[in-house]
């Protein structure tokens, strides 16, 4: 199957995602960058955002609706964090029934043509783009942070360095589980130990 590796790609994406989730606390969710400044979302409109964005992409332009409502009834964290993986989850089963011919098809992708695969790619990017803007909005609020793609100041600092890649759970069954009894068992995190975590540090 040629677009297995989109599949894959899905499937560890909306794990990041949900990890990224898992990080906020209760108390962050209608914290914005800028307290006075609503362009700067919060952490709750972009789990809306995340919710209902991808619901519209999947129904309008790749034809698969999971039919359930995109968004939870009670909107706190662990909702939605219920309420993406649940979706997502059939969203993921759902591309695995495709064939090739359907990944090449195209498709409507707002006033151009694209094909399903380029469709997806560009879901994934959006993606990764917000939940982006989480993590900053994390590193604001002086939360810790774990592995996305690699290494955080969190996890040890630099590749290089050896740091580590650190998610806070092995599973998304189990971050559910963990977040449903508080939080409080998340892998542990070594910080960034004693070398810079950036390739130019400050002249201090």
């Amino acid at each position: 199957m040629g677009y297995a590796f989109l599949i894959d790609t899905y499937e560890t994406e909306r794990m990041k995602t949900l990890s990224t989730w898992s990080t906020f606390k209760d108390e962050d969710m209608f914290r914005r960058p800028h307290p006075k400044d609503r362009r700067g979302r919060n952490a709750l409109e972009h789990m809306v955002h995340q919710c209902m964005s991808e619901n519209l992409w999947f129904c309008n332009m790749l034809g698969i609706d999971v039919s359930a409502p995109p968004l939870p009834e009670n909107e706190t964290r662990l909702e939605f964090i219920k309420r993406y993986a649940a979706d997502s989850g059939k969203r993921l089963a759902a591309l695995r029934e495709k064939d090739d011919a359907w990944w090449k098809e195209e498709t409507k992708f707002f006033t151009v043509s694209r094909s399903r695969a380029w469709v997806v790619t560009r879901r994934i990017a959006h993606t990764s783009h917000h939940r982006g803007q989480m993590t900053m909005l994390l590193r604001m609020m002086g939360r810790e942070i774990y592995s996305t793609y690699g290494p955080t100041a969190d996890t040890g600092g630099l590749m290089q360095n050896k740091a580590e890649t650190i998610y806070p759970y092995s599973s998304i069954e189990a971050l559910i589980e963990g977040e449903a009894k508080g939080g409080n068992n998340k892998a542990p995190l070594p910080g960034p130990g004693d070398k810079p975590c950036t390739e130019r540090p400050d002249p201090t």
